[in-house]
């Protein structure tokens, strides 16, 4: 007790400064160090074998909840103290990572000191399993009684309400690593098991975020409340896991980091997530990237966003075996990557509101609705598998380029009947609701 109190003061005098610079509506001054000034700051990981934790993290931000302890244990608290020492660094934060079994830390490089030959120096010390840039990431913005269902042309373009005669993404968990989202809105009531802030201790904002509220309202709006649009799999339970903090109030854009997103992918894949929706994109990175691999070796599917640029060699959809999605309004530069609808999208905003929003992010959104409806049919599917039968079943628009086509490739799992007998059952609401 007596160290995790002299830590836990240790840390407070350190971020003294650090908190005059308080990021509006954050209580959390780590956090808003780690918004005001990234470029001062690394990234450090150091072994933490399970065995050897003690009974009090040494240091950290925020636990698991209901998911089993996991801290940090001496030997990671001692690396860590020494390589401080050493470099002259300064802790600004900290987290274990249990399924690297790892010890994670945000360091303030010293001033007058270059980060580049500080992260080269480190990066051949033993004790250093990882060592990186704290580096920034961005959203991607750009028979039903739900009377806004005939506006919804991506639902229909995808061809999800034949889809839905099979599965609705019952039972499926979704993590959305994004903004906060609306969970009280008509249309995602139920649909949000789960909430976590990893940016910080604002409810409110977390109910106000656009960008999260708008991807959620894709995959999982409710279907038959007589309430808004349908989601592509109103059967899936969310996880909505708050990573990314808007750049500007009630705005679509915003902003995460490497710890953030390392923290939301942690509990994304502790939490038992089948599906991981990341409509975000920015430069690659390690520490994200070994997550990610291991999500995937675990059977957990990972849905990423084309950044505007047209390139996957970043995070997330340059991991391999990530489902890259761009909007099929645009032409991605590599073949692998699915399409589905991403311009002038209807979907939910907070407070209760509707709007149409574009960007590869609800593409995305798309393809995890339809990743939730297979594996609902069959829970045995892992990554390759869904992308096979999503790729094998696109069909190509007059401009040659391909959109899925989930009735399609819910039909190979399921092929009694056909995808036109709830097409031709949704026609009359269609006509009636879209005036």
């Amino acid at each position: 007790m007596m160290r995790l109190a002299c830590a836990l003061l240790a840390i407070a005098l350190g971020l003294g400064l650090a908190a005059c610079a308080t990021v509006p509506g954050s209580a959390d001054p780590a956090a808003a160090r780690m918004r005001v000034d990234p470029a001062s700051l690394i990234l450090l990981t150091v072994a933490n074998p399970a065995g050897s934790v003690a009974a009090h993290a040494g240091s950290s931000l925020r636990g698991y909840d209901s998911i089993p302890l996991y801290t940090s244990g001496d030997r990671a608290h001692a690396a860590v103290v020494a390589i401080e020492q050493d470099y002259g660094l300064r802790e600004v934060a900290a987290w274990p990572i249990m399924p690297l079994r790892v010890h994670c830390v945000v360091l303030e490089v010293p001033s007058g000191a270059l980060r580049e030959e500080v992260l080269s120096r480190l990066s051949r010390d033993p004790r250093v399993g990882l060592a990186q840039p704290m580096q920034t990431f961005g959203t991607l913005s750009s028979a039903y009684n739900d009377p806004y269902f005939g506006l919804q042309r991506g639902f229909a373009q995808i061809d999800a309400a034949d889809a839905q005669q099979w599965s609705r993404g019952d039972g499926v968990r979704v993590a959305v690593i994004d903004t906060g989202m609306d969970s009280a809105h008509p249309d995602l009531q139920g649909r949000v098991e789960t909430q976590r802030n990893f940016v910080d201790d604002d409810s409110r904002q977390f109910d106000a975020d656009r960008h999260g509220t708008e991807v959620a309202g894709i995959i999982a709006a409710a279907a038959n409340n007589r309430e808004g649009i349908v989601g592509i799999a109103p059967g899936v339970h969310i996880f909505a896991l708050k990573a990314c903090w808007e750049v500007q109030p009630h705005a679509d854009g915003a902003q995460c980091n490497s710890f953030t997103l390392a923290q939301a992918l942690t509990v994304a894949i502790e939490s038992g997530a089948r599906v991981i929706n990341l409509s975000l994109g920015g430069p690659a990175d390690p520490l994200l990237a070994q997550l990610v691999s291991y999500a995937l070796k675990r059977g957990i599917v990972v849905i990423g966003a084309v950044p505007p640029d047209g390139r996957v060699d970043g995070f997330p959809v340059g991991v391999s075996g990530v489902i890259a999605v761009d909007a099929i309004e645009r032409s991605s530069a590599s073949t692998a990557v699915l399409h589905a609808p991403g311009r002038e999208v209807l979907t939910l905003t907070p407070g209760g509101h509707y709007d149409f929003v574009s960007g590869s992010s609800l593409a995305a959104a798309h393809v995890t609705g339809a990743v939730a409806l297979l594996l609902a049919m069959n829970p045995h599917l892992d990554a390759s598998s869904v992308y096979s039968l999503l790729s094998r079943t696109s069909v190509a628009d007059s401009g040659g380029i391909t959109a899925i086509n989930v009735c399609a490739a819910a039909a190979l799992l399921r092929p009694e009947g056909g995808c036109g007998t709830v097409r031709s059952a949704n026609a009359d609401v269609r006509g009636a609701t879209a005036h």
